[in-house]
């Protein structure tokens, strides 16, 4: 009987569950352009001296905290995003409350992808993004992504930190198609 030392029976295994963040701090920018109008619709509602009527008094108001609100908010939901993928799923979530999330099972992805340099050019801008051409994306930064090829052909794109163990881990995870069945 041959005694196998620690080095030979280590076997390569992915974490259980990985996880990866990617943060962009050029959104706080704007996030306080946001406050600012907010700021500025709340200023008006209380330190009013608008002799020309309360309609367009109403109308500034409303319209600055409205769009300050939606500044805001639409840019705090992409500061970050958090990956994480886990035996079945690979899962997004953004800003600090998580939402957008999306879900996908690993069971429709067919193939993953390393791609070294995602833009907001190439897509559109910050955000969650969706073009004909190229899928869906969740782009929080420039900089490395993952690309999930989906079983109905459609690409999913997020970008994250270390996006290439990312792709490892998810490859791990795919099953290999039976033998005999159509790939």
């Amino acid at each position: 009987m041959r005694d196998h030392s620690r080095s030979e029976r280590r076997v390569s295994v992915a974490p259980e569950v990985w996880t990866g963040r990617a943060r962009n701090r050029v959104q706080w920018l704007a996030a306080l352009g946001g406050a600012a109008f907010l700021a500025l619709g709340v200023q008006l509602a209380v330190d009013s001296t608008w002799t020309s009527g309360i309609a367009p008094l109403a109308m500034s108001v409303v319209g600055c905290i409205a769009a300050g609100l939606l500044v805001l908010f639409g840019t705090l939901a992409f500061v970050h995003v958090a990956v994480k993928v886990d035996k079945d799923s690979l899962e997004v979530r953004c800003g600090h409350i998580g939402l957008p999330r999306r879900r996908i099972p690993l069971s429709h992805v067919v193939g993953a992808e390393f791609e070294p340099s995602v833009t907001p050019r190439q897509w559109g801008g910050w955000g969650y993004r969706w073009r004909p051409d190229q899928g869906t994306a969740v782009i929080v930064r420039r900089g490395e992504g993952v690309v999930l090829i989906l079983g109905d052909g459609r690409k999913f794109t997020v970008t994250v930190d270390d996006a290439e163990s990312a792709v490892t881990a998810i490859r791990d995870r795919l099953k290999p198609p039976r033998r005999g069945s159509p790939v």
